[in-house]
């Protein structure tokens, strides 16, 4: 297997090497050695680090993502802890959507004042957002 300087990984993913370490740090990577003073890591960290990225931008917090590799640095999925952040990721997609459906009521309402306008006074009682 290729292996990969921390540099090189850093690169790859777009990851300061200082992240990488910190990642080291809780767990969820591990490099295989050294070459002089930079770490080391199989090629495979890179789809390892992507898996990670999905969950950071999912809202899991480093804490959570460690408990979904176990020992060993493999995937070993929490369904119970996934579907959660589904439901929760469901619920924001939702506000979300109202949000944007109500600035798009305001960017296209003809009227000068908002507040005058029946439609969008209708949003803003809704609180849907």
């Amino acid at each position: 297997m290729k292996e990969l300087d921390i540099g090189k990984v850093a690169e790859m993913t777009g990851l300061a090497p200082s992240t990488l370490r910190h990642y080291e740090d809780k767990g969820l990577i591990k490099p295989i050695g050294r070459h002089g003073l930079r770490r080391q890591y199989n090629a495979d960290v890179i789809d390892k680090l992507r898996l990670i990225n999905l969950f950071r931008i999912a809202g899991f917090s480093l804490s959570e993502i460690a408990t979904l590799f176990d020992a060993d640095g493999k995937i070993s999925v929490d369904r119970a802890l996934l579907t959660v952040k589904v439901e929760s990721l469901e619920k924001t997609i939702f506000q979300l959507s109202k949000i944007q459906d109500s600035l798009q009521h305001m960017v296209s309402c003809p009227e000068s004042d908002h507040v005058q306008c029946p439609q969008f006074i209708k949003i803003l009682r809704r609180g849907e957002f």
